[in-house]
């Protein structure tokens, strides 16, 4: 088994001005040295790409963002392009986040067209997926994964999976309070990396798959020890960083 390097990647979501962001990333810069061995991202908000680029000078960290247009460019009113995305020095982008897909109504083919987009401009998107608690207590998601999985993988091919990382995000344990157990995850986790193995085994193995089920400094080491969570996508958490430092030593 390919040994994958942790992923912990931040995302702020809708939160944050520029008095609070300049001591979160200072703080997060000093102590990401001290026992951190996994590779770090930052997705803020658009508006401060550019501060937080800044800010991300010299520190290893990585930049990312938190949405992209399906399309190059042109007339589409408060989108942001991929190359736009790439001037500020991102390389990362989250695509079909849960909050994308419930509260805007992005569909599979959606994300899809989103994620063969930072495939084809050289960001490595972040494709997240996951189920609802009614879909979970249906017994169904193995089915939910399958679809939102396929659907990337019929619109951009198998090999587009070499530049990518998975985030596995189930919906019911987002901003609840709920967390699925390390054994839950891992159960999923372990299905979305034989979901891709039938299609191509070393992109099965090397790929990266996060958990991003609110993510605590408290739980983070029992769910990075499973075999298959190669790190975390973390939300709220992030916006602290002793608690944001703490999950990174996890990983």
């Amino acid at each position: 088994m390919t040994k994958r390097q942790p992923l912990v990647a931040a995302n702020w979501k809708m939160n944050g001005t520029l008095a609070t962001i300049r001591p979160l990333v200072a703080a997060i810069s000093a102590g990401i040295n001290e026992g951190v061995r996994a590779e770090i991202a930052i997705c803020p908000p658009y508006v401060y790409l550019a501060e937080v680029a800044g800010l991300l000078e010299n520190t290893g960290m990585l930049l990312g963002a938190q949405n992209l247009s399906r399309h190059d460019s042109g007339a589409y009113t408060g989108e942001i392009s991929s190359a736009m995305l790439l001037e500020y020095g991102c390389r990362f982008v989250i695509v079909g986040h849960s909050e994308r897909r419930s509260l805007y109504g992005e569909t599979d083919a959606l994300v899809a067209d989103k994620f063969t987009q930072a495939i084809k401009s050289g960001l490595k998107p972040i494709l997240c997926i996951g189920e609802y608690l009614e879909e979970r207590e249906a017994c169904d998601t193995d089915n939910v994964i399958a679809r939102q999985l396929d659907a990337v993988i019929t619109k951009c091919g198998i090999e587009s999976f070499e530049q990518a990382v998975i985030a596995y995000e189930p919906v019911w344990a987002i901003g609840t309070g709920m967390t699925a157990t390390p054994e839950q995850a891992q159960e999923v986790h372990a299905f979305i990396r034989l979901r891709l193995a039938r299609h191509d085994e070393k992109v099965a193995d090397t790929i990266r798959i996060l958990y991003g089920g609110s993510v605590k400094a408290t739980n983070a080491k029992d769910l990075f020890t499973m075999a298959d969570i190669d790190g975390g996508l973390i939300g709220g958490a992030s916006l602290d960083a002793n608690d944001f430092l703490a999950i990174c030593r996890a990983a």
